[in-house]
């Protein structure tokens, strides 16, 4: 239940509307490595691998970086709001990583899907602690 209602805090504010990324669990780079892999794999199976332009918006933060090379990794080409792009399959792609009670709870929005884990940090990076959560929306 605790789990649910912190990712169901984090919805979206409706269609096409996607929250400012933000990572305010300040994750290691071994961690939002190991989060963003683990993420990524999961958005590939929803969405598909490299289907299109991700447009990324990055705080800048270790796991927004992380975000980006993984989603490379994968196949997508990865663009910021601000760049132009000639992709007619832009994926606009926005995250929330936050602390909760010696957790870690991670959240990939894009305005058709929300995708959230929560993950236990460990010294060597990230395990996920939970199913991972979808929702669609239509």
């Amino acid at each position: 239940v605790v789990m649910c209602a912190g990712i169901g805090a984090c919805q979206t504010a409706g269609q096409g509307s996607l929250t400012a990324s933000a990572d305010k669990a300040e994750l290691s780079s071994t961690a939002a490595n190991a989060i963003a892999g683990d993420m990524v794999s999961k958005f590939t199976e929803v969405i598909g691998p490299g289907t299109g332009t991700v447009v990324v918006k990055s705080d800048g933060s270790p796991f927004g970086k992380a975000l980006a090379s993984s989603l490379k990794g994968w196949g997508y080409a990865v663009a910021t709001p601000d760049q132009k792009t000639d992709d007619s399959k832009l994926i606009q792609l926005a995250y929330v990583v936050d602390s909760f009670e010696g957790s870690v709870l991670a959240r990939l929005s894009t305005p058709s899907i929300d995708l959230g884990r929560a993950y236990t940090v460990t010294i060597t990076g990230a395990a996920p602690s939970s199913p991972l959560s979808i929702m669609r929306r239509n």
